[in-house]
């Protein structure tokens, strides 16, 4: 038969982790003089994920105002849509600029 130990002082305690959610972060768009239009509202639509209205809508605002606000995801995701639409402009011989700011 196994021997046991006549004491045992190992407690097992139960401890809860608490998750937080990812920091997010904007991908923002940059007006130049360059860049057509349809190109910004097509970036939009296949990089970000936009209906046609909403992005001819935020693409008004970057021609406009300056800059406009493509979309807000987590750290990694921003990083690759702003890397994405800046290589697609980049093959178009477009430099258009996408920033990612912490929101």
């Amino acid at each position: 038969m196994p021997e046991f130990p006549d004491q045992d002082t190992d407690v097992l305690t139960e401890s809860k982790t608490k998750l937080e959610k990812p920091k997010l972060f904007k991908v923002l768009l940059h007006n130049d003089d360059f860049t057509t239009m349809e190109f910004v509202v097509f970036v939009l639509e296949y990089v970000f994920m936009r209906e046609t209205v909403e992005a001819f809508s935020i693409m008004m605002k970057v021609h406009n105002e300056g800059v406009g606000l493509a979309g807000v995801y987590p750290y990694e995701v921003a990083t690759m849509k702003s890397e994405k639409a800046m290589n697609l402009a980049k093959a178009r011989e477009y430099p258009l600029l996408c920033t990612v700011e912490e929101e």
